[in-house]
Parts: structure tokens; sequence; C-alpha cells
């Protein structure tokens, strides 16, 4: 017996009331990208290796999708390398390509190669799927959906604002009321850093500190010490562990703990550009929240980073994130070149309208009117009416085969196509058409050009 057919763990089929509903999340952040001044660009599904490894820390180069190279890959490799069974040495010599682990360095790539055709600063959104090579678990998929905002070319911190309003407007055009926008700056990290005397294992200390709500304060202080953070440097980030108040408080808490730090003032000061501005203007939905434990373990974030949290109650991770990264073209070749950019990611936000029931009723594609097919002749006629019918853009659909009437009506019944046309061989003499109201029941006999005038 023939094995049942399958698909690859952290991959899914979408059914059509499924892809409506995810179309529906994609539209309405598509509106309001442009509404912000965005524009669309799209990016290869695979890079060259080169293009992503060493960008997202040692966890992230582990988590990307190689791809073997065409041929017989293995060929050309040296029998002593095969021997070593290092797979790490191996790779590099049988895989020259790998699926894009975000849609940021693919972008970074893009302003580079194409920096002569951008006018700066470059407004760009991106939707498009992404793959990790992860451990699936509920909200974590290896293939999922990305819609990504950057702005390249800019160093205002305007922007860092714009994104939190933008977060803001999306999920209040979801109403998906109660979020809340993680807010942190990488010079405040790097400035605790260097007052606990661990500049050096900076990179170290940021990806512990960002697992703390999800290993607590004990799991965190474990996987320090076993990074080589010294006991006396860990009693010093104590207080972040339990740090409360209101922004403002948090902010000036900071301002003294970092009072030695020069680069830790001035994430202090960018974050307060950005909370006091937030206060002043509003938010409809959302919350903003001063989290300083936030680190999202990406090497390339410089200044501000986001993340976003669903609302009480859902268990959840995060549904969107993002930060400045003013260095990360440089790695390409174009220096000086700032960038900061939010993502959404629509996988997790689908999950929790579901569980949250907040998705309105799906009306699914569907024709507004059926031909009932009794046999070759008939169709023939229902089919030159059927292209008049398209031509004015009045979904229709012939079904296709010459069926008993009773399916034919359940069909459409099952579809809830709101007319069904009827033609025999009466109607073909006559020229004209039975059309049945699906909703009333009533029959009329009618011309094409009634049958336009009503349908349409």
């Amino acid at each position: 017996m023939a094995q049942k057919p399958s698909i690859p763990k952290g991959t899914r089929d979408f059914s059509p009331t499924e892809v409506a509903k995810r179309t529906y999340i994609f539209s309405t952040i598509k509106e309001v990208f442009e509404v912000y001044g965005f524009q669309p660009i799209e990016t290869p599904s695979f890079e060259n290796s080169s293009t992503l490894m060493g960008k997202y820390g040692e966890e992230g180069d582990r988590l990307i999708f190689k791809i073997l190279n065409s041929g017989d890959f293995l060929k050309k490799v040296d029998e002593s390398l095969l021997a070593s069974k290092n797979s790490l040495k191996v790779i590099s010599s049988i895989s020259e390509k790998a699926l894009r682990y975000d849609l940021t360095v693919p972008f970074a790539r893009y302003v580079v190669q194409h920096q002569n055709e951008i006018e700066f600063p470059f407004k760009r959104y991106q939707m498009q799927p992404v793959w990790r090579a992860d451990r699936p678990q509920k909200g974590r998929f290896r293939e999922f959906y990305q819609c990504d905002a950057d702005v390249v070319g800019s160093k205002g911190l305007w922007q860092e604002v714009e994104f939190v309003q933008l977060y803001d407007a999306v999920f209040s055009k979801l109403k998906l009321t109660g979020t809340t926008i993680k807010l942190n700056n990488r010079k405040i990290l790097a400035g605790i850093a260097e007052i606990i005397g661990a500049k050096d294992k900076l990179i170290d200390f940021t990806v512990a500190l960002d697992k703390l709500d999800k290993i607590g304060a004990e799991g965190v202080t474990t996987e320090m010490l076993s990074k080589g953070i010294s006991e006396e440097a860990i009693e010093k980030v104590q207080p972040l562990f339990n740090f409360s108040g209101s922004n403002q408080e948090k902010l000036n808490q900071l301002q003294n703990m970092l009072a030695e730090s020069e680069e830790g003032l001035k994430g202090v000061e960018d974050l307060r550009f950005v909370v006091s501005n937030i206060e002043e203007l509003g938010l409809e939905s959302a919350k903003l929240n001063l989290d300083v434990t936030l680190a999202r373990g990406l090497n390339y974030y410089t200044g501000a980073i986001y993340e976003v949290s669903a609302p009480e109650g859902v268990k959840m991770g995060s549904i969107g994130g993002g930060g400045r990264y003013d260095d990360l073209t440089g790695i390409f070749g174009l220096p000086d070149v700032s960038g900061v950019g939010i993502s959404f990611g629509l996988d997790r936000i689908y999950l929790v309208l579901e569980e949250l029931n907040l998705f309105d009723v799906v009306e699914l594609p569907k024709p507004k009117v059926l031909f009932v097919n009794f046999g070759k002749n008939e169709a023939a006629y229902c089919m030159k009416a059927l292209t008049e019918l398209r031509k004015n853009n009045i979904k229709s659909e012939l079904y296709p085969d010459s069926a008993k009437m009773k399916k034919q009506m359940n069909y459409a019944n099952r579809r809830e196509i709101p007319f069904v046309v009827i033609v025999g061989s009466t109607e073909v003499e006559n020229n004209n058409f039975t059309l049945k109201n699906m909703q009333t029941g009533d029959q009329q006999v009618c011309s094409l050009k009634e049958l336009l005038e009503i349908t349409l």
C-alpha cells in the first residue's frame, strides 16, 4: 500500500478560509505601510551563503537552511576533509547558497547592490517567507512570513517614534488591543556591560539577558557564568532582573546607573526622545514599555530595539520586533548608511487573532453566477454568455460536467452562489436564459442583456 503523503515538520498547508484570513492580515499591514510612505520590494528566497552567514550570531547561523550544490557535489571535496567527518568544515565545500533567515540582511544586500538606483532615505516594505531550522512548536515554524518595514539613509530618531506609531496603527486596525511594544537601546546594553566590567563579553551578555522571560534570573545567571562573565559582574546586573516603575522613572534610574558610561548615557538620551514623544502623541490600542532586558540576540542592532508581545493571557512568543542597525550595510561595502526597521510575525498574529476570535466572517472568493451544464450544445451556448459576463467583471463559472441537476444545485448551495442560470434546449432555441435567484427561489426568463443587468 502506498505511503500516506506528508509535509516537512514546521511547515503547513492552508485551506481557502485560512488563506482568506491571512490575506486580510497582509492587506491590513500593507495598507498601513503605504500610508506611512513605504514602497514594496522583493528579494530571492535564497541567497549566497556568504551573504547570510556570520550576520546573526552563532545561534542564528546554526538555524540557516543550507542548499546543497547542484550535480555531484562531493566529487571536488578533499577526501581527508570527508574522512574528518567535521560537518561544519564540509558544508562550506558542498553548499554555496542558503534559504534566507530573515528579510533584513537581504535588504541590506539589496541596498548596496542597487545604491545608485535608490533615492535616500529609502523606505521599503517587504512581505515574504523566511526559513529557520528551528525546533517546531506552537507559534514557531520552519517556514513563516515576515512583514518588514525599514528606512535606510537617515539617523533621525523621529523614525523610531513613527515605528511605534506604525505598530499601534496596524494592531488597532486588526482590533488587537492590549499589545505591548517593548523598547530598549543597544547602547544601554553596551553601557551596562561596560560598567560591570564585561565589555568584551557584550554578545554573550546580551544573548543571555534576552532569555530572562524564558529561563528566569537563575537560568540567565547560569548561562552568563558559563560564558565567562564573573559573579561580581552578574551581581551588579541583578537590579535589572526586577526593573520597575513608569517609563520615565526607569529612564531616570538608568541615567544614574550609567553615569560613568558615555555610550550608555547616549542610549538613555535616545530612549527618552522616543518615550517622551510617544507620551505626547499618544497610542490608540498598544502600550509602550521600556524593557532594559530586551536584547533580541542579533549582532547587527546598534540603537533602538523593539519587540511586541501579544495581549496578556495569550501564550505566544513575540509577534513583532526590530531595531536600528547603523553598521549593517558596511559589511557589504557601503559604510555610513544608517538603517532602522521593524517586522510583523504574520503567522503568530494569525494564531493570536484566532485565539481571541477577532476574525470577522471571511468572504471566500466565489462566482456570482453558476451556469448549469446539460450537455455539449447547451454548454457551448452558456460559454458565449459566460464570456460576456466575465468581460463585465461578473464572477461566473460553468459547472464542468454534465451531471445530475440535483448535484449541480447542491454545489451552488454549498458555495453560496447567489444566481444559477439554467439553459436547456428550449432556451437555446429561443436565445434566452432561465435565471434562478438562489436566495428567494424566484425564476425568470431573460435575454443576455437583462442577465447582465441583473447580475452586474
